[in-house]
């Protein structure tokens, strides 16, 4: 089987998977707040399940369901656990091996931002808490390592640095817009401090809808051949339509997270997104919150003549709505063309709603007293000038 460099290296579009997180979360099996991935070990039936439902969709990557699994984090804030990071980081592994050989899929070992980060640990400090998830990706041989979801490149190149020690290709995602990262280090300049540090795949993933990720993959893109340098890119960006917010992305959103769904782009928006990534040159198409497998079935339904193939979820889906003509009432059966569809302004139902939102932009990041970390539970004192700090904002 080829490898993720030989694949993009030969022009191959490779489609990743969508929102573990998001996804498990809303099925029962993810808490919201923490969003540590120790599913993996208390219920692997239910991370198989929706590994095998983007395999069918089209991925071709199953990415290992370690978010937010480094050891600072699953003990960050009071979140208790029964499994330690090293059995939830080696289930997630055995699980998204066990249906990539499925199909034609490669696992790719991803590690993240981490709060000793934020709480301005030393580099040292902090590269050896990706080290330690690193030994289990390597103890299963994961076929390429993805470190994703930085908010400041300085932490995301200490990453790669680490990564690349393996000799396994290393991609790189920052969470990001065009405004570039929260220390103001713009897009082009954060691609090509990644690349020198031996990534050989840039590109950003969540915090922005498909079309603002886009823009700023252009961004490091044009960076990076600035510089005289060389990569492939990668998008894997929310499903969440979001033109109000600024360079914090989503979570400043007054919905965030429980109040999202009228933002979700359609399975049509993706057949957009999918064909905008490609036109950009970016060949590593997937998504991250919010995706769900008919989500990358339109990815890979509005790339099928590029790739060559269908997906298997697609026996089950006429394309453009052609499965309509065989719906028992008339005007449902009118909607089975793909103008219809293409041209369709949704209606979110909600008439006393507004279509856009005011960020709350706290201003914070690393180096903030509010963004110290702790292990302990969030006191009641501390939450009270929380709630009195957001009645001003």
């Amino acid at each position: 089987m080829s490898g993720i460099l030989e694949r993009l290296d030969a022009g191959e579009i490779v489609i990743g998977d969508g929102g573990f997180v998001f996804a498990l979360e809303k099925r029962g099996y993810v808490k919201a707040g923490p969003w540590t991935p120790e599913a993996a070990a208390e219920h692997p039936e239910a991370v198989r399940q929706l590994h095998r439902e983007f395999l069918r969709a089209g991925a071709n990557v199953m990415q290992t369901f370690t978010f937010y699994a480094s050891d600072d984090k699953l003990e960050n804030r009071g979140n208790k656990l029964t499994f330690t990071g090293a059995q939830i980081n080696e289930a997630a592994c055995d699980l998204a091996r066990e249906v990539a050989n499925e199909g034609d899929a490669l696992v790719a070992g991803g590690v993240s931002q981490t709060p000793s980060y934020l709480s301005c640990k030393s580099e040292t400090d902090v590269k050896a808490i990706f080290k330690k998830q690193l030994d289990v990706f390597i103890k299963k041989n994961v076929d390429f390592l993805i470190a994703e979801y930085f908010e400041h490149v300085e932490e995301a190149v200490w990453a790669v640095e680490v990564l690349k020690e393996t000799g396994k290709p290393v991609a790189a995602s920052l969470c990001i817009g065009p405004e570039g990262d929260m220390h103001g280090v713009s897009p082009g300049e954060c691609a090509v401090r990644l690349v020198k540090a031996g990534a050989q795949i840039v590109g950003i993933n969540c915090h922005f809808d498909p079309m603002t990720c886009v823009k700023a993959v252009k961004m490091m893109k044009e960076g990076v051949e600035k510089a005289g340098l060389k990569a492939h890119y990668m998008v894997q960006p929310l499903a969440y339509h979001t033109p109000d917010c600024s360079c914090q992305g989503f979570i400043d959103l007054p919905e965030f997270p429980f109040g999202l769904e009228p933002r979700i782009l359609t399975r049509w928006d993706m057949h957009h997104y999918a064909r905008e990534a490609y036109n950009a040159g970016i060949r590593f198409i997937g998504g991250c919150c919010g995706f769900e497998p008919y989500h990358i079935r339109a990815v890979a339904e509005e790339l099928a003549t590029e790739r060559g193939v269908l997906p298997a979820a697609s026996e089950k889906h006429g394309s453009w709505g052609a499965g309509l003509e065989m719906h028992t009432k008339p005007w449902v059966r009118a909607r089975a063309r793909r103008d219809y569809w293409e041209n369709l302004k949704p209606a979110s139902g909600r008439p006393q709603c507004p279509s856009m939102s005011a960020p709350d932009g706290w201003g914070v990041t690393k180096g903030h007293a509010d963004l110290m970390q702790q292990t302990e539970a969030t006191s009641q004192d501390q939450l009270k000038k929380l709630f009195d700090r957001s009645k001003t904002h």
